[in-house]
């Protein structure tokens, strides 16, 4: 049966026998094993200087249970070997078959350990005394012709010497007596038995000690993963070959350092996770373009939710770019990546309108805030209205942005706030315009009413003064015009109270100058007269003198006594119009001369 190991693992084993020697003997500090292999045997040579003691039967029991600990070959052969360092020949020997149920040991008889005839724990004759290099070819020798034969060849087993390499421990050999040897710590005994343990595990790990299995899938697959990725349908399809690319990369990771085949399981790992990355890659982009196909079919509810979904886009688009054109999956990326694209300007424009809606709405805030400022100190009918101008300017701007931009619902609310300050603002507007309206036309009635008067025509005055009095009361308590207003309303109504009363003079004038119509017309016209403010003025005209003297000459007593009656009649009707009308009457003849007066008593 042959041995499955290499160089690196016979030096560990080594290293895991010499430890446990350090270990479990008092004086193991100065031993020293090395392992190799031939003729399909494992052979372990163990040395020390001459001047240490040596337990035989107990250090072959300690190697023995160790290597039965490290390996699990069932009918390995094994020679262990204890030599005195710079002797060239062993002393003793200790042959067995692992996991067998019997082990051969074999005592080599005395040799000679050096020219001087030093002794150790066993001799060698002088004439058989060897190269240094040529030891463990001795001890082959020894093995194979039972101690009896000639050393072989030393230039045909000159490198085969495990020692050949090992520091120099002959000096030991002139110590007079034993060197005192320190007990191990226990911190040592037990990281020895650790390591002990430990050595099964590790000389059982893949590609150490049994077939490669990781190594050949690996290598199946880096063959045959160009297939795969072509023949793929789907996208699911792709994921299980970066499955599998991952699986053979995970496997060739438990390959340890010491395996022999460790440089091969590092490069095929490097290429599968290469093949890996990329395949990942893509299926992250794939990943976050169906996500953002999935969000894009909604309305999105914010700005943010926007530029979260340009975000995805991007994703999708980043790790295909990083993708060569000569890469195995191009024909995966290249026509995912021009759809891909297309979304994100597609994408990318949307966001600029969205941009503009936003000025929109900065804007409008803008507005709305100026017009808060101008409704505070607006005093009169044009400021208000130019409040109501910004509230629509505000308001305006929000309406043109559609309801299927991602910032309509900030819109929405802003509308909500504008609107009813709009409508109240446009309230009281229409108030003040109708107050500003009314307190107008009082005044245009008051002004009808004073042309009327300087025309005489007092009922016309009257009734616009009357109009001006009722509207300029009709302007409102909360009106701005409503102190202006109140000031007015005294002076129309004295002034509607002094065309009355001109009224009444003039109708009682009108009545006075019917009376005195009447009095003074006849056949012959008796009288003309005139009216100031004062008095009346009467004058008998010419013909009624004439016709009243053509009488009286006529000498008839009858006729001057008519004529005498007549004109007390005359004076005493001019009299009673006098009274009615308050206003002294004189009366003249018609060469002017008085005849007659009369002043009112009352």
């Amino acid at each position: 049966m042959q041995v499955a190991v290499i160089e690196e693992d016979l030096q560990f084993i080594g290293q895991i026998l010499q430890e446990q020697l350090r270990a479990e003997i008092p004086s193991g500090e100065y031993f020293q094993v090395k392992c190799a292999v031939k003729n399909d045997q494992l052979m372990i040579l163990t040395q020390h200087p001459q001047g240490v003691s040596a337990d035989t039967e107990n250090i072959f029991v300690l190697l023995e249970e160790a290597l039965h600990s490290l390996l699990n070959h069932h009918g390995q052969h094994v020679e262990i070997f204890l030599r005195i360092a710079g002797v060239k020949l062993p002393y003793a020997k200790h042959s067995l078959i692992l996991k067998a149920s019997e082990t051969k040991v074999e005592e080599v008889g005395e040799f000679e350990v050096s020219s001087e005839n030093e002794k150790g724990m066993g001799g060698v004759g002088e004439e058989e005394k060897l190269d240094n290099s040529s030891s463990f070819s001795a001890s082959d020798a020894l093995i194979n012709e039972q101690y009896s034969t000639d050393i072989p060849d030393k230039s045909e087993n000159q490198s085969f010497d495990p020692m050949a390499d090992a520091p120099d421990l002959s000096y030991y050999t002139t110590l007079k007596s034993r060197r005192p040897i320190k007990p191990m710590m226990l911190g040592v005994v037990v990281a020895a038995i650790a390591i002990l343990a430990g050595a099964a595990y590790l000389l059982t790990r893949p590609c150490v000690m049994s077939e490669c299995k990781e190594i050949q899938t690996a290598d199946n697959l880096h063959k045959s993963w160009q297939r795969l990725i072509y023949t793929a349908k789907s996208e699911l399809e792709l994921t299980t070959v970066q499955q599998q690319l991952v699986e053979a990369t995970t496997a060739l990771k438990t390959i340890p350092s010491w395996s022999s085949r460790y440089q091969e399981a590092e490069t095929l790992a490097t290429n599968l996770s290469r093949h890996s990355e990329t395949i990942s890659k893509i299926i992250q982009a794939f990943g976050a373009a169906s996500l953002a196909t999935q969000k894009s079919q909604t309305l999105a509810n914010s700005l943010e939710e926007l530029k979260a979904r340009q975000n995805l886009w991007r994703q999708a688009i980043a790790p295909l770019e990083t993708i060569n054109t000569d890469n195995q999956l191009y024909g995966w990326v290249q026509p995912r990546l021009v759809i891909y694209r297309a979304k994100l300007r597609t994408m990318n424009q949307q966001l600029q309108v969205e941009d503009k809606w936003l000025k929109k709405i900065t804007a409008a805030k803008n507005v709305a805030n100026a017009a808060i400022k101008q409704e505070i100190t607006a005093k009169n009918l044009p400021e208000l209205q130019k409040v109501q101008s910004t509230w629509q300017v505000a308001i305006n701007a929000l309406t043109i942005i559609p309801k299927t931009s991602s910032v309509y619902s900030e819109v929405e609310k802003l509308l909500i706030e504008y609107k009813p300050k709009l409508v109240a603002v446009r309230d009281r507007t229409t108030k003040v315009q109708l107050a500003a309206k009314t307190y107008q036309q009082a005044i245009e009635n008051a002004e009808q009413a004073k042309r009327y008067e300087k025309q005489n025509q007092w009922r016309a005055a009257i009734t616009y003064w009357n109009q001006a009095l009722n509207t300029v009361k009709q302007v409102k308590q909360d009106s701005l015009y409503y102190t202006q207003a109140q000031t007015l309303i005294q002076t129309y109504l004295t002034s509607l109270k002094e065309a009355e009363a001109k009224l009444q003079v003039a109708n009682s004038l009108q009545q006075t100058r019917t009376d005195l119509e009447k009095t003074c017309s006849g056949e012959v016209r008796v009288c003309n007269y005139t009216i100031n403010d004062r008095e009346i003025i009467v004058q008998i005209t010419p013909e009624y003198e004439q016709a009243l003297n053509s009488r009286q000459n006529q000498g008839d007593k009858n006729t001057v006594a008519n004529i005498t009656n007549h004109l007390q009649s005359l004076q005493q009707a001019l009299d009673v119009i006098s009274d009615n009308a308050n206003l002294a009457v004189i009366v003249f003849d018609a060469q002017g001369s008085q005849i007659h007066g009369h002043i009112p008593t009352s």
